[in-house]
C-alpha cells in the first residue's frame, strides 16, 4: 500500500497540516455518537424499531459507534487523503471488540476496548523510547516541532499517561454501572486528556524549534 495513505511524520517535507477543528470532529464524533446512543437508546428504538433487534442501549451504542468510526475514517480519507494513525488503530480495535460485543452479546468486550487501546499506545511510545525512537509526533501528527530532548520527554509523559488511562478504565468499568462508564468516557476521560495536554505546553514551548530562544534553552539543557 502506498505509504502516503497514512499520516506522515511531521518532520516529513511532504507532511500536510490538518485543520485542527476538522481533525477534532473526525476523532471525537464517533465517541459522541456512542454516548448519545447509549443515553437515548429507548428513544432511538421508538423512532427506529429495527434497532431493537440489536439489544439494549449499550449494544445499540456499540453498533452505531462502529458505523460512526467507519464514517469518520472514510471522511478522513475523502477529505484529507490520509488515514490518521491513532484513529485508524483505535478503529481496528473498535471493529474487533465491537463485533465480539454484538456477536456474543457481552458488553465486557466494548468496555475493555479503551484498556487495550491505551495500553497499546503506551507500550508503543515507551517501547520506542527504549529503542531510541520518539514516536509521539508520528502517532499524533503534531503541529509543532521539538528538538530531540523535547520529544523524548513528551513521549515519556504521554506513554505513562496512556497506561494511566488504561488502569483508570479498568477501575471504572469494573466498579460502576455501564451508564456511568459511558458517561465517564466523555465527561471524565476527555477532560482529563485535555488538562494533561495543556499541562504539557510549558515543555512544548521550552523545546520548540519554532522559537529561537526556546530552541537555545532546549539545546543548552542537553
Amino acid at each position: 500500500m502506498d505509504q502516503s495513505v497514512f499520516e506522515r511524520d511531521p518532520s516529513d517535507p511532504a507532511h500536510k497540516d490538518v485543520n485542527p477543528f476538522l481533525k477534532l470532529a473526525l476523532e471525537l464524533g464517533p465517541l459522541m455518537v456512542f454516548f448519545f446512543a447509549n443515553s437515548r437508546g429507548e428513544w432511538l428504538v421508538e423512532h427506529l424499531p429495527f434497532l431493537a433487534n440489536i439489544g439494549g442501549p449499550i449494544f445499540i451504542a456499540t453498533a452505531l459507534f462502529m458505523v460512526a468510526t467507519a464514517v469518520a475514517l472514510g471522511a478522513s480519507w475523502l477529505l484529507l487523503r490520509t488515514l490518521p494513525i491513532m484513529p485508524l488503530v483505535s478503529g481496528i480495535v473498535v471493529f474487533v471488540f465491537g463485533a465480539l460485543t454484538l456477536w456474543l452479546h457481552n458488553e465486557t468486550f466494548i468496555k475493555i476496548k479503551p484498556t487495550i487501546i491505551n495500553t497499546l499506545f503506551g507500550v508503543i511510545l515507551l517501547g520506542g523510547l527504549f529503542f531510541g525512537k520518539s514516536l509521539l509526533g508520528y502517532v499524533f501528527d503534531s503541529a509543532f516541532r521539538l528538538n530531540a530532548e523535547g520529544w523524548r520527554k513528551l513521549t515519556l509523559r504521554w506513554g505513562i499517561f496512556f497506561l494511566f488511562l488504561a488502569v483508570l478504565n479498568e477501575v471504572i468499568w469494573r466498579s460502576f454501572s455501564t451508564d456511568f462508564w459511558v458517561a465517564f468516557k466523555v465527561w471524565g476521560t476527555m477532560p482529563l486528556t485535555l488538562i494533561f495536554t495543556f499541562a504539557q505546553m510549558p515543555l512544548v514551548m521550552k523545546y520548540s524549534l519554532d522559537h529561537p530562544a526556546a530552541e537555545k534553552a532546549g539545546n543548552n539543557g542537553k
